[in-house]
């Protein structure tokens, strides 16, 4: 039978006594020690990692799996037989059991049992485009968005476009953070029937946590909010009976692993009547007649479920939960923290000759309300932009996973780089070069940003990989592209 690791056992080894660079280490919080139980699990679950020399840094692009999870998924799809939940034969029960018990798991998990729904979508993005599409958008409502948001978020605006629902966005401080006094004024005087506010719990570029009082805040001027959380639980926790939006999205891969492609959106009970569904598919209505000319929408979840959902691997999510469970997501953030911190540190301590700073940090410079994601850019001695592109070619020759350009999040990118707004109105008016090198050609201006992010199985040896790799650009000269 395939167990996942001791955690208590593995809390009990002495990993100092193992450790090849105490110097280095003595420079991290000391609470960072309480997590050294992380470094045997990487040697058990992630022993890939080690053996292939990879340093792999791009956690908030999707998370690696443990060895553990995907064998005891694995055995239980061996000796299970499932079918597809739209019945109530043997094999269709035994799934549909299953999936009410990771639905149970999810909402126990973010301790929404008593308040919320959870509806599994094939990602968050779909969990963001119920919303949009289902949300009454309309010309007496709002809709508010912040400079930082995904485009899964940003897309929500087609909606509400169509629906001639006026938008908005709040934009930010100098540390990527929402700029409070705009972002204040903007939740209390704009007006509407159906207003709703959507922001991110953290940044998926910046790594800035944004402050979840305004969810308080917002719902006291009568908003609904949608809070996308996709990037914040996998090293935080999320309460929702501390912070209570209408609508949250997450992304199960980007917690542990395993399995891709399977999401959900989290409704608040008192607002799901809220959503109205244009259409209907298969599994999402109790009763349909092409004579009649009629139709009734499923009850909760099933309203939302399109077609055959992922019933072979949506069990799958309970025992990825249960896993993160037994690490302990207060360790979890400790060393995603800590780990975080050494980085910036360092990264800000490289000099060229002339004392000119290599690398420039967007955000946060400390680990103050951030999480493990830091975005940067280089810089040769004379602060001539190195291509960002060249960059990720030169990580690759090294086996470093980190990621490039502007991570699906336009606004900050546009922030970091200060493009000017005109301008761009100008480009989407235009028939020109519909792509990203058509805009750099237009706006002759420089964009997009390298990308590195920390995980729960970080080491301080993948710090150091990177940064040894940064100091491969020291007073050589940019050549840049882009």
């Amino acid at each position: 039978m395939i167990r996942f690791f001791n955690a208590a056992s593995i809390r009990g080894s002495r990993w100092f006594s193992r450790s090849k660079n105490r110097t280095q280490l003595s420079e991290l919080n000391p609470e960072y020690s309480n997590t050294s139980f992380l470094n045997e699990l990487r040697d058990k679950d992630f022993a890939r990692l080690d053996e292939q020399n990879h340093t792999y840094l791009d956690f908030t692009g999707g998370h690696l799996y443990p060895e553990s999870l995907v064998k005891k998924h694995q055995e239980f799809l061996s000796t299970n037989i499932l079918g597809n939940p739209h019945s109530i034969n043997p094999s269709s029960a035994l799934a549909e059991k299953h999936i009410n018990e990771a639905r149970n798991k999810v909402l126990e998990f973010f301790n929404a049992q008593n308040d919320y729904i959870c509806i599994f979508t094939s990602n968050a993005s779909a969990a963001l485009k119920i919303i949009g599409e289902c949300y009454p958008f309309a010309s007496d409502g709002q809709l508010l968005l912040t400079f930082d948001n995904h485009n899964s978020v940003n897309g929500i605006r087609e909606f509400a476009r169509k629906a001639n629902c006026p938008f908005t966005y709040s934009p930010l401080d100098k540390e990527l953070r929402i700029d409070s006094e705009l972002f204040a004024k903007n939740i209390q005087e704009m007006q509407g029937k159906n207003k709703l506010l959507a922001f991110p719990a953290q940044s998926n570029v910046s790594g800035v946590k944004h402050n979840l009082e305004w969810v308080q805040k917002a719902q006291q001027e009568n908003w609904d909010v949608l809070l996308d959380a996709a990037a914040f639980v996998p090293s935080d926790r999320l309460d929702l009976q501390k912070y209570k939006p209408e609508f949250v999205s997450v992304s199960f891969y980007k917690i542990f692993g395993y399995p891709t492609g399977i999401g959900a959106l989290l409704a608040k009970k008192s607002a799901f009547d809220k959503l109205k569904k244009p259409s209907f598919t298969g599994g999402t209505i109790t009763i349909v007649s092409v004579q009649g000319d009629g139709y009734y929408l499923e009850k909760e979840a099933a309203r939302f479920e399109e077609g055959t959902i992922n019933y072979l691997e949506i069990p799958a999510v309970k025992t990825g939960l249960e896993f993160i469970e037994q690490i302990g997501i207060d360790h979890i953030k400790s060393r995603v923290q800590h780990l975080t911190e050494y980085l910036i540190k360092k990264l800000l301590e490289i000099k060229h000759k002339n004392g000119a700073p290599l690398i420039k940090i967007h955000g946060p410079k400390n680990g103050i309300n951030r999480g493990g994601t830091i975005a940067m850019n280089f810089f040769d001695k004379e602060g001539t932009l190195h291509d960002f592109q060249q960059i990720e070619s030169d990580a690759y020759k090294r086996n470093i996973s980190l990621r490039t350009g502007c991570f699906c999040n336009p606004g900050i990118d546009e922030t970091n780089h200060q493009l000017n707004a005109e301008k761009l109105k100008i480009y989407f008016q235009r028939n020109g070069e519909k792509d990203y090198f058509g805009l750099i050609n237009f706006l002759n201006q420089k964009r997009g940003a390298v990308r590195v992010s920390v995980g729960y199985i970080s080491n301080l040896k993948d710090m150091d990989s990177f940064l040894n790799f940064c100091t491969s650009y020291l007073n050589k000269k940019a050549t840049s592209k882009n």
